[in-house]
C-alpha cells in the first residue's frame, strides 16, 4: 500500500484529496439532524463518495473520505469513536479501489461504461465488500470501547453504506469517469508506477479481503447474538471481549489482504 505514504508527493493528489473531503463532508452535514443512532450516526447519502471517488482518484479518495467523515464529525457526532469512523472510511475507499477490476471472476478490462449486468454487478460487489470492511472496522472500534454492542451498529452502518452507493453510484461513476480520462484526473494517471505497490499475489490478496471482511462480520454478529458455543476455558468473558477478541483475527488478515493485493 506504498500509495497511500507517496501520494501526497503529487500536487493533483493532494488537491482530489481536498475536493473529496469537501464533497463528502457538504453531503454528510446537511443530514446530521436525522439520526440514526443519536450521537453516533444518520441517514448518510453521502456515501457513494468513498465508493466511487475511491475507483476514480484511488489514495485521494481513501484520505479524502477519512478527512471528510472527521470534518462532519464535528457538526454533532464526535466522540472517542471518530477514531474508528476515520479509519473506516478510510478504508471504505480503499478497498473500492483495491477490489475493482481485480476481482477474477469479473472482467479485468480497463473503464467503465456500465452498460452491461456484468459490470453493474461488479460494481455493487465493490459496494458490498467496502461497506462490510468499513461497518467491522468501526463496529469492532465501538465494542472495543464500550459505546455500543457491535450487534446493533454493525447492520445499521452496512446498510446505510450500502444502499445509496447501489442506487446512484453506477451513474455517477459513468458520468465522472470519461470527464476525469478527458482532464487526466485518474488516480493511475497522475502517479508513477514506482509509487504504487506491485501487486504480487492479486489474486491472494483479494481473497484475504473478502475472508477477512466477510469472516469479521458474521464472526462479530453469530457471536453477539450467541450463536457460537463458547469454550469453557473463554467462560468468564463478557460478550464484549468475546467479540473483540473473535474479530481480530478477521481484521489482521484484512489488512495482509490489503497489502497484497
Amino acid at each position: 500500500m506504498r500509495e497511500i505514504f507517496t501520494m501526497w508527493r503529487y500536487t493533483k493528489m493532494v488537491v482530489l484529496t481536498a475536493l473529496t473531503a469537501a464533497v463528502y463532508a457538504a453531503l454528510l452535514i446537511p443530514f446530521k439532524g436525522i439520526p440514526l443512532i443519536p450521537g453516533f450516526t444518520e441517514i448518510r447519502v453521502g456515501t457513494v463518495v468513498p465508493v466511487v471517488f475511491g475507483i476514480l482518484f484511488g489514495p485521494a479518495g481513501a484520505w479524502g473520505s477519512a478527512l471528510g467523515n472527521l470534518i462532519g464529525d464535528f457538526f454533532g457526532t464526535l466522540s472517542l469513536g471518530t477514531l474508528f469512523g476515520f479509519i473506516g472510511n478510510f478504508f471504505f475507499a480503499l478497498i473500492s479501489y483495491k477490489v475493482w477490476r481485480r476481482m477474477p471472476w469479473f472482467s479485468l478490462e480497463n473503464g467503465v461504461n456500465m452498460k452491461s449486468g456484468k459490470e453493474v454487478s461488479e460494481f455493487v460487489m465493490v459496494v458490498v465488500i467496502s461497506s462490510i470492511v468499513c461497518s467491522l472496522i468501526i463496529s469492532w472500534g465501538l465494542e472495543l470501547l464500550g459505546l455500543y454492542p457491535f450487534k446493533i451498529i454493525g447492520p445499521i452502518i452496512f446498510l446505510n453504506n450500502t444502499i445509496v452507493p447501489i442506487i446512484i453510484g453506477p451513474f455517477l461513476l459513468l458520468l465522472l469517469y470519461p470527464r476525469m480520462v478527458r482532464w487526466d484526473l485518474l488516480w493511475k494517471e497522475i502517479m508513477d508506477k514506482k509509487d504504487i505497490s506491485a501487486s504480487r499475489h492479486p489474486g491472494i490478496g483479494i481473497s484475504l479481503i473478502f475472508l477477512g471482511g466477510i469472516g469479521g462480520m458474521a464472526t462479530g454478529l453469530l457471536l453477539s447474538y450467541g450463536f457460537l458455543s463458547i469454550p469453557p476455558m473463554l467462560s468468564g468473558w463478557s460478550l464484549a471481549h468475546l467479540v473483540v477478541a473473535g474479530v481480530a483475527p478477521f481484521l489482521l488478515i484484512l489488512c495482509i489482504g490489503c497489502l497484497l493485493s
